[in-house]
């Protein structure tokens, strides 16, 4: 079992003294040891013709607008990843440390595999700040509703495989019957509160007397701002990761911060651990 280091404890007994909420921010590491790839490299490749397109082009509504089929392709790929994989001890771990906490719990999460719920976390205290991608809604935008993926659409869909008329006839709104969008956000899109809780995430960190960051390389923006401002605050700051990030120069910015260097399923299980210890003291 991963040993802890000794700064840990008077770090986390610094955020028990206050009321705020314990705040973990995850990203794509927390995922990677369930066999899920970051779909930014070579594995989010889509071709199109005889072209090639990089996640980043796949991945807005400018494509979305201009060739929907290939685009609900590649996302339909890309959830097939995801349904085949499992939550790991690092999820789990999540999820047990929200049951501990209850209301002194926030999750966010730049994660769209759904991972954090499967494990047990609840969608109240989870906030899914680039979507869900076994949702969509309507790209009409008749209403914000979320609506499940149908049954009738395969969960183990093909690398390369087409959209045909049966899949467009279920990836349809259906209040309007106009076209459905995969519930994602964009890289040319901003985030609101009301589909990626924008606002609950900003006050989440305002609040928090614990921020733990856990596989993230800080490349989208309210991440970022999240980390910024708890550290601005002088909270108790932990950040998981493989190498050094912008949110392990938040930690040491904050002045009561650490970074354990390694894996989600390293650190996360045995950190939730002695977080709901330390609560419970």
């Amino acid at each position: 079992m991963t040993q802890l280091p000794p700064g840990i404890d008077p770090l986390l007994d610094r955020a028990r003294a206050g009321a705020g909420p314990v705040v973990l921010l995850t990203g794509a590491g927390i995922s990677a040891e369930s066999g899920i790839p970051t779909f930014r490299g070579e594995e989010g490749y889509w071709k199109v013709g005889s072209r090639n397109y990089h996640p980043q082009e796949m991945a807005t509504h400018a494509a979305f607008v201009a060739m929907p089929d290939e685009v609900w392709a590649w996302y339909l790929y890309r959830r097939s990843v995801c349904r085949a994989a499992a939550p790991n001890a690092a999820h789990l771990a999540v999820a047990e440390l929200e049951r501990e906490l209850e209301n002194r719990f926030v999750l966010v999460t730049q994660n769209v595999d759904g991972l954090h719920l499967r494990a047990g976390n609840s969608p109240e205290r989870t906030y899914q700040i680039h979507g869900n991608i076994d949702f969509m809604r309507c790209a009409k935008e008749c209403s914000t509703a979320l609506v499940p993926l149908p049954a009738g659409i395969d969960p183990q869909w093909n690398k390369g495989r087409a959209v045909g008329e049966a899949e467009r006839t279920h990836l349809r709104c259906p209040r309007c019957g106009g076209r459905a969008r995969p519930h994602v956000l964009w890289f040319d899109e901003c985030y609101d509160e009301e589909r990626f809780r924008f606002e609950s995430s900003m006050r989440a960190a305002a609040r928090a007397e614990l921020l733990v960051v856990v596989g993230t390389a800080g490349q989208t923006n309210l991440p970022l701002q999240i980390g910024s401002l708890v550290a601005r605050r002088g909270a108790p700051m932990v950040v998981v990761g493989p190498e050094p990030s912008p949110f392990t120069a938040f930690a040491e910015r904050s002045g009561h911060g650490l970074f354990l260097q390694g894996t989600a399923g390293d650190w996360v299980p045995p950190l939730c651990r002695r977080i709901a210890e330390r609560r419970n003291a």
